[in-house]
Order: structure tokens, then sequence, then C-alpha cells
């Protein structure tokens, strides 16, 4: 990571990898870290982008106009070098562009910028995605931060609760481990009226997914301890995830998931894909305000 780009306000620090635009850290003032710490032994990973699609393809491809593509779990730009924009000391933007080696996965012409905004407390997350082909462009987007569980403080870790603005009801969706797509059965949700209790077990069968969210932001805390917000609000899909007992949470914005078991369509066909017309951009936002600990470590 020498290559890492660091920008900052009076009460953060964020750093950046060009390599997929990946938030890799986010301090407070205070020098306390809310990012996972990306430890072999779980996970490597700390935030990365998800382009052009989220989650799993069944068998691995998708089919376009009589033509098969293939393209990995969560896309192509979270293992893409992007290039720096512009950048000063609050700010900075990353671009990615399409090549003949992206165009061999997904047959359209693009620009994918992603801006990161130290504004005081917060950290102000932009992507767009622009469509600089001649047809319509099909594509999901995904964020996923993954953050330290236990969050900076002297809270338990068991004592921390996801908090939805509204009441999430509705059934969320779980993955097959053999094929990666969703279950055709929805399960009962875990989410108590707006609070959801995080504790290992339940992502024993992977992620938890909502592909019907009512929520557009969220908290993620414990009394006494740091807590986060976070506010999406051009995402209405949500994953939630850990690797069972590991010392982090990813609280994942989406717009689109995983192939339905058995999906053969069109990539048109696809839950969750957006067509996006000539010229056009997209936007998706997340921001993430912190909030430092009461009882310091």
């Amino acid at each position: 990571m020498n290559d890492t780009v660091v920008i900052r306000s009076d009460a953060l620090t964020a750093a950046i990898d060009p390599m997929g635009a990946e938030l890799v850290s986010l301090k407070d003032s205070a020098g306390r870290e809310y990012m996972t710490d990306a430890d072999p032994r779980w996970w490597t990973g700390h935030a990365p982008i998800l382009f052009p699609i989220v989650g799993a393809l069944n068998n691995g491809t998708y089919r376009l106009d009589g033509a098969e593509y293939a393209l990995a779990k969560h896309g192509f730009a979270r293992t893409s070098r992007f290039g720096i924009e512009t950048s000063d000391a609050a700010r900075v933007q990353f671009r990615l562009r399409d090549s003949e080696a992206t165009r061999v996965h997904y047959p359209f012409a693009f620009t994918l910028d992603i801006d990161f905004a130290l504004e005081g407390a917060a950290l102000r997350i932009t992507a767009t995605v622009t469509n600089r082909d001649q047809q319509a462009m099909l594509f999901s987007f995904g964020f996923h931060p993954a953050f330290a569980w236990p969050l900076p403080g002297n809270a338990a870790k068991d004592a921390h609760r996801v908090v939805f603005a509204k009441d999430e009801p509705a059934p969320i969706r779980r993955i097959d481990t053999k094929t990666l797509c969703l279950r055709t059965e929805p399960q009962r949700s875990p989410v108590e009226g707006k609070v959801l209790s995080p504790k290992a077990e339940l992502f024993e069968a992977d992620a938890l997914i909502w592909d019907r969210l009512e929520s557009r932001s969220l908290t993620f805390g414990a009394p006494g301890g740091a807590a986060l917000k976070l506010d999406f609000p051009d995402c209405p899909n949500l994953g939630i995830w850990q690797k069972p007992g590991a010392p982090f949470l990813a609280l994942e914005p989406w717009h689109g998931y995983n192939d339905p078991q058995g999906f053969e369509g069109d990539f048109r066909e696809k839950p969750g894909v957006l067509s996006l017309p000539p010229g056009d951009s997209h936007e998706f936002r997340l921001s993430i305000e912190v909030s430092p600990p009461e009882n310091p470590q």
C-alpha cells in the first residue's frame, strides 16, 4: 500500500488504496481505527467496490444478446487499479475506464468515478457510473465496507446493535453455499422492529440479504462505545456479513444482488440490474458519520 492516498479533516483521517479505490483505514482524531484490520485469518478485504455486478452469477456466467460472458463474484472493479483524477487535503477522486481487459467480460464502454470527501466527522463517498457506449448499459453496483467489531471504546462485542431507520419486517434472503446463488425461499428476518442484534451464528449460512429494504440509513454501535451512522439514499438492497467470529462486521448497501438459484435469463432480466441510457450517469452515495466513544480506550 505504498501508494495509498491519505485525506484528512479536523476529525477524521481516511486512507484509500488505488487498487480497487478501496477504503482501507478510517481513524478519528485520537487515532482510533474504525475499519477492519483485514487479518488474513478471516478476510483480507476492507471495503471493496462491487461493479458491474453484486454477488455471484449462476455458474459464474451471464447471457446478453445471445453471447455468454464470465464474471467473477462482485465483478472486476475491486481488482482493478484506478487512476487519480483530482486530489487535495480532504478529497480525492479515482477513475476506472473500460479497457480491452474489461470488455472481455463486460462489453460496455464506461467510466466509474469514486469520490471520497471528508467533512468534519463524516466521510462522503460518491460513486458515479457513466455510460460511454452507444447502447444502454446494464450493471449493478454495491459498497462493501467492513467495520471493526467491536468498535473503539470499552463496549462489549455482544452489546453492539444495528439500528435501522425504519422497521424492517420483510423476510431476508440467504445464499446457497454451493452455487452462491440466492435460495428460492426467503427466511424470517432476525430484525426485531428496527433492531438487529448481530451474533456469529447468524452468519454461518453466509450473508443476511435484504432484497426489500425499507430503510436508507442505519446506525451501528453500542452504549458507551463508538457509533457509526451510514446513509445510503441510492441503494435499495443491503447485505450484512462476517466470517463467523471475526472481529469485523460488513454493512453493505447495494443496488443488485446474487442471481437467484437456477437463473438462466438474459442479463436484462437479472434482478437488481440498472439500464443506463447512452451518455447518462448514475450516482450512488454512502455517508459514514463517526461518533467517537464516550469511554476512551
